[in-house]
């Protein structure tokens, strides 16, 4: 395992000073080893969906090591975002999930889906097995989120209530249907689904704020955004920042660990000097996913 030095105490003391009793992180990536390993693959070799850039993986840990890292941040409850890039794996995916969601008690039982004949078929079985936040990846996955296939899976998450995290903006690539306007028809349709944007929708920030606005169930992950990294790549706008403040109840904590570039305290800081406050702060870090998930 490696040693990351003063980071688990530099974490902890950052939610302390905020009095909060640790960080919820709502996209941490956990899937079967093998998959992790071809993933960790793509970005060594600069597959074209990480735009090219050189993208060191931080936590190459075994996967007990990597729990036991988040727990040592103060990293309450995570997820185990995985996804699958072509049909037939969503569902044994799901069942790698739910094993790992009883063997890992603090790992929020996450589940995905694809735009195949059986997706509200597993989708129905996962929301019964427990299964209580989503992962849905436009980018990879290469699919039109408005796919007719999914009209029903969309319909039942929408009616259970269970959050979707969903990369569907353009970064750090274009994909065939990323961008704001394949999600808008879904929204049309499902008013009522828990849409959790990754990335804040990177590069398409302020169009998935107007997406946020208008629909009160849709929100916003952090994840890698306002870092050093992404702002290299795709910086966010300083005349939307306020915008940021008015919808502080709906952006949530996100990270990517482990397959981030950078230390995992390094998205905290991100957060704080975008100098919204220690309130804005609670809630993003910790208060608004308590609330979502009932924790």
């Amino acid at each position: 395992m490696n040693d990351h030095g003063d980071e688990p105490d530099d974490i902890r003391r950052f939610w302390g000073r905020l009095g909060l009793p640790g960080l919820v992180d709502v996209h941490t990536h956990f899937m079967p080893e093998r998959v992790l390993d071809k993933v960790w693959e793509y970005f060594d070799a600069l597959g074209p969906l990480t735009g090219g850039l050189e993208w060191p993986i931080t936590y190459r840990e075994a996967e007990a090591e990597r729990a036991g890292i988040l727990r040592g941040f103060g990293v309450r409850a995570f997820t185990a975002m995985l996804y699958p890039h072509k049909p037939g794996m969503a569902r044994w995916l799901n069942g790698w999930a739910a094993d790992f969601a009883r063997r890992t008690p603090d790992c929020l039982h996450t589940a995905t889906l694809f735009p195949e004949p059986d997706v509200e078929t597993y989708v129905r079985e996962a929301v019964a097995a427990g299964a209580r936040v989503f992962k849905a990846h436009v980018q990879v996955g290469a699919y039109d989120p408005a796919d007719d296939l999914l009209r029903p899976a969309w319909g039942v998450l929408a009616e259970a209530g269970v959050p979707v995290v969903i990369h569907c903006g353009s970064g750090p690539a274009p994909g065939k249907h990323t961008g704001p306007e394949p999600i808008a028809r879904v929204l049309a349709e499902h008013p009522r689904l828990r849409l959790i944007v990754a990335h804040m929708g990177m590069p398409e920030y302020e169009e998935f704020l107007d997406l946020t606005e208008r629909y009160a169930e849709v929100r916003l992950d952090t994840t890698m955004a306002f870092t050093d990294f992404t702002e290299r790549l795709a910086p966010f706008p300083h005349r939307a920042l306020p915008r940021l403040a008015d919808v502080g109840d709906r952006i949530l904590l996100g990270s990517d660990f482990p397959n981030i570039p950078y230390p995992y305290l390094h998205q905290l800081h991100a957060l704080e000097r975008l100098g919204l406050g220690d309130e804005w702060l609670r809630a993003v870090c910790h208060d608004n996913a308590v609330e979502l998930f009932g924790l």
